[in-house]
């Protein structure tokens, strides 16, 4: 039963192992084009404070700091290590 077991877990084990690789290399990618855009987006948020439209200035800085490495890039980040951790509990299990 075990035998079974690891030979339907082996394919599951190897999408999980390719996927989260894959979402690694396009997280990786879209971190550095958006660290470039909430840069600018800072940019546009100091503009607006100085000009004095604090309402529009803390639109810009939320979603500046949401499009940052500490906003959502960090909560995908922490998903790709998810995938990454599931995947290898399956080839713990497939090699126990």
């Amino acid at each position: 039963m075990r035998l079974i077991l690891k030979l339907f877990a082996a394919p599951l084990a190897l999408a999980l192992t390719l996927l989260a690789a894959l979402c690694s290399f396009v997280l990786f990618v879209s971190g550095k084009v958006l660290g470039v855009v909430s840069g600018i987006a800072f940019i546009v948020a100091a503009a607006l404070f100085v000009t004095g439209q604090t309402a529009g200035g803390i639109g810009w800085a939320a979603a500046a700091f949401l499009i940052s490495p500490f906003g959502l890039p960090a909560f995908a980040e922490w998903l790709v290590g998810l995938l990454d951790g599931a995947g290898y509990v399956l080839k713990a299990f497939i090699f126990s």
